[in-house]
C-alpha cells in the first residue's frame, strides 16, 4: 500500500521534537515551574547506630559480628519471642479482641500494672491518686512527651530549665529534648580512666546545676555504661535534687532486664517516690518483655496533689493528641495480659531472669578469653557492669581501624558493645579482637 509522503512542516515538526527544548523554551519552562519548599534542605547524617546496622548488613565478612543494637539474641545469634509473649498472643487471639481506638490516654488496665511494677503494691503516690500517667510510645516516645510536657507547661515565674544528662549518655537523649526546644548540658558521671562511676564527680557538678534545673537519671543499667550508683550513689543523688530542688526525670528501660530481679531495678525510682520528691519517669517495655517493634510505654509524672496530677496528665492527653492520636494497642494488650495473670506474670519473671542470666554469663567469659589471649589491661569493668551493654574503654580509632576495619566487628565508636550480641560461638574471636586492638596501648 502506498503511503502518503510527509510534508515539509511535518518534518521539521518531528525534527525538533527529536532535538528536545530549546535553551528558550527551557528557560521559560523552568520561569513557570512551582519550586519545592523544601529544596534548600541539606542531606542530614544517617544515624549513629541504624547507619552502624545498615553496614553491618552490607558487609561481605563472613566472621562480622553486631555489637551495635540493644536487642536480645540466644546464644545462636536469633531475635528472641519469650514464651510469656507468646502464651499471651494466644490469649489475645482466643479472647477475639477487637481493632478499636484505644483513648487518648491508653489502656487504663495496662497503665495500672504497669506502674505497680515500677513503684510496687500500694505505692503512696498511686495510693493517694498523685501520679498522672498516659501510655506512650515506648521509651523514645515517652520522654518526648515529657519534653513537651516541659517546654510548655513549665512554671512561668521562672525561665525554661536546663535537662543535664550524664556524660556519656544514651545518643538520642539530647536530641529529643533539644528537638523540644530545650536547653542541654552534660555533668560528669564516668571515669574513663576505670570505666566505674564517678560519683564524686557527678555530685560536684549538680550542686553547680541551678534551683529547679532538670535531670535526667537512668533508673538502672546505665546507657551506654552499664555503670550504676551504688545504693549509697543514689541516696547522695536525691541529698542534691532535695537541696537544688531539682526536677528528675527516670529513663527506665531495663527493669528486670538488668539483675533479672523487677524489684531491686526498682530500687532508685522506689527510692526517690518514698522520699516524696515529685519527679517524672518513662518506662519502656521493649527490652524486657522483647517488644522492639510494638512501641510500648508509659509517660507518668508524680505530683504533690491528685488536683494537680489531673491536671498533668489532661495536658500529656493534650500532647498526645497532637503528636500520634492514640497509642498502639497490641504491645499494651500483651504486656497488660502478662503482669494481670498470676502464672502468665511467673513465667515472664522466669523469661526476664533468664535473659538477665545470659547476659551476666557471656560478660564472665568475654573476661575471661580476654585474658586467655594474652591482654595485660584491666577487665574487672566489664562484669562490675550490668545490663545490656558494656562500656569497653575502647578508643575511637581502636575501634574503627582495629574492631571494625580489620576484624567486622561492628559497635559504637565510644567503645559500648551490646553484650546481647555476643555468644558462645563468636565471644572468643571478639576477645582475641580486643585484645590485638588495644595491645600497642
Amino acid at each position: 500500500m502506498l503511503q502518503r509522503p510527509m510534508g515539509t512542516g511535518v518534518t521539521l515538526k518531528i525534527a525538533r521534537l527529536a532535538r528536545g527544548p530549546q535553551p528558550a523554551q527551557t528557560a521559560h519552562m523552568l520561569a513557570g515551574r512551582h519550586v519545592s519548599a523544601f529544596a534548600h534542605v541539606p542531606q542530614g547524617p544517617p544515624d549513629k547506630i541504624f547507619g552502624l546496622v545498615e553496614k553491618f548488613k552490607s558487609d561481605e565478612n563472613r566472621s562480622k559480628v553486631n555489637l551495635v543494637v540493644g536487642a536480645y539474641r540466644d546464644n545462636d545469634g536469633k531475635p528472641v519471642v519469650l514464651p510469656s509473649v507468646r502464651a499471651a498472643e494466644r490469649k489475645i487471639f482466643e479472647g477475639h479482641m477487637d481493632n478499636e481506638y484505644a483513648s487518648i490516654r491508653g489502656i487504663a488496665s495496662f497503665i495500672k500494672n504497669g506502674l505497680n511494677l515500677q513503684f510496687g503494691e500500694n505505692s503512696p503516690p498511686i495510693e493517694e491518686g498523685r501520679v498522672a500517667a498516659v501510655q506512650a510510645l515506648s521509651g523514645t516516645g515517652s520522654l518526648r512527651l515529657v519534653a513537651e510536657l516541659i517546654a510548655r507547661q513549665w512554671d512561668s515565674s521562672s525561665e525554661k530549665p536546663t535537662v543535664h544528662f550524664s556524660d556519656p549518655t544514651w545518643g538520642n537523649h539530647q536530641n529529643i529534648f533539644q528537638q523540644a526546644g530545650l536547653k542541654t548540658a552534660s555533668h560528669r558521671y564516668l571515669d574513663y580512666t576505670t570505666n566505674l562511676v564517678d560519683i564524686d564527680g557527678m555530685i560536684a557538678d549538680m550542686k553547680k546545676m541551678a534551683p529547679k534545673d532538670v535531670i535526667l537519671l537512668h533508673a538502672v543499667a546505665h546507657n551506654p555504661t552499664g555503670a550504676d550508683p551504688t545504693e549509697d550513689g543514689w541516696r547522695r543523688i536525691m541529698e542534691v535534687v532535695q537541696e537544688r530542688e531539682l526536677f528528675p526525670i527516670f529513663d527506665n528501660a531495663y527493669q528486670g532486664y538488668a539483675s533479672g530481679d523487677c524489684t531491686k531495678d526498682a530500687y532508685s525510682v522506689q527510692t526517690f517516690a518514698k522520699a516524696g520528691i515529685p519527679f517524672a519517669l518513662t518506662q519502656s517495655f521493649a527490652k524486657n518483655f522483647g517488644l522492639y517493634g510494638q512501641r510500648t510505654g508509659i509517660a507518668s509524672v508524680i505530683c504533690d496533689t491528685p488536683k494537680e496530677a489531673k491536671a498533668v496528665e489532661s495536658q500529656l492527653k493534650i500532647l498526645a493528641r497532637a503528636l500520634y492520636s492514640n497509642p498502639p494497642v497490641h504491645g499494651a494488650r500483651i504486656v497488660d495480659t502478662i503482669l494481670g495473670d498470676q502464672e502468665l506474670r511467673a513465667q515472664w519473671l522466669q523469661d526476664v531472669k533468664g535473659m538477665a542470666t545470659r547476659i551476666e554469663k557471656m560478660r564472665t567469659l568475654l573476661k575471661e578469653k580476654l585474658a586467655e589471649a594474652g591482654s595485660k589491661h584491666e577487665w574487672g569493668h566489664i562484669t562490675s557492669q550490668i545490663g545490656m551493654f558494656a562500656f569497653t574503654g575502647l578508643t575511637p580509632e581502636e575501634v574503627s581501624e582495629g574492631m571494625t576495619g580489620k576484624h567486622a566487628i561492628y559497635m559504637t565508636p565510644d567503645g559500648r558493645i551490646s553484650v546481647a550480641g555476643l555468644n558462645t560461638n563468636n565471644v572468643e574471636y571478639v576477645a582475641q579482637a580486643m585484645h590485638e586492638s588495644t595491645a600497642s596501648r
